[in-house]
């Protein structure tokens, strides 16, 4: 069976994209955004592009493009456009596939429907990104709660930022959570940087699991 892993986060900005691309180069496999919001700057999917060093053709197209850097129910209500949780179909691939959710876990796709019910229908391995900054704690673990409520398969928990050895021992000890590893802050990030980074602290073979 071809591996589909959820990259999702506890929040907006932790760098959940940039370990995606790193993810999505690591499996040698493909990269999907299903909703991106804004479009002003680089988009996600053209970050992964730029970042993960894939052939051409495996970054997929989005399932919905939308204008303004806000939530996809409000950017969509701005644009005019419905979103259909139901129409976001899995993609068949001979390879493995990297989905990115939108921020958090509660990120609402429009006014009845969150990205976690969508994680929920699917039923795939999820990928819990974490800042390990000040505040973490608290919101991965009510993350992980919510997964555990909705018993959403979950692979662990990818840190990012400078080690925190105590914040990271608090979330995996009090989180009952595998620890993939940690993707450090690069600078400069480059593809080369990413690549590297990514094989020093994660195992491919971690992702490749199917959770009990």
């Amino acid at each position: 069976m071809t591996v589909q892993v959820v990259v999702t986060g506890t929040d907006t900005g932790i760098g959940k994209t940039v370990f995606a691309a790193g993810l999505a180069g690591l499996l040698d496999g493909f990269y999907w955004k299903p909703v991106q919001s804004g479009l002003d700057e680089e988009t996600d999917s053209e970050v992964v592009a730029r970042l993960s060093d894939l052939p051409s053709g495996r970054v997929l197209p989005e399932g919905y493009r939308l204008k303004r850097p806000l939530s996809p129910h409000r950017s969509a209500e701005l644009d005019g456009v419905a979103i259909e949780a139901a129409k976001l179909s899995l993609p068949e691939l001979p390879g493995p596939l990297i989905i990115e959710g939108a921020g958090g876990l509660m990120v609402p796709l429009n006014r009845q429907t969150r990205f976690i019910d969508v994680f929920q229908k699917w039923q795939l391995p999820v990928v819990l990104c974490a800042r390990t900054a000040l505040g973490t704690i608290n919101h991965t673990l009510l993350s992980l709660e919510a997964l555990r409520t909705r018993s959403i398969p979950l692979l662990g928990i990818a840190f990012i930022g400078e080690e925190m050895a105590d914040t990271q021992r608090t979330i995996a000890e009090m989180g009952k959570v595998r620890v993939l590893g940690r993707l450090p802050r690069l600078d400069p990030l480059t593809p080369e940087a990413l690549c590297a980074a990514m094989r020093a602290a994660f195992s491919a073979a971690d992702f490749m699991e199917i959770p009990q």
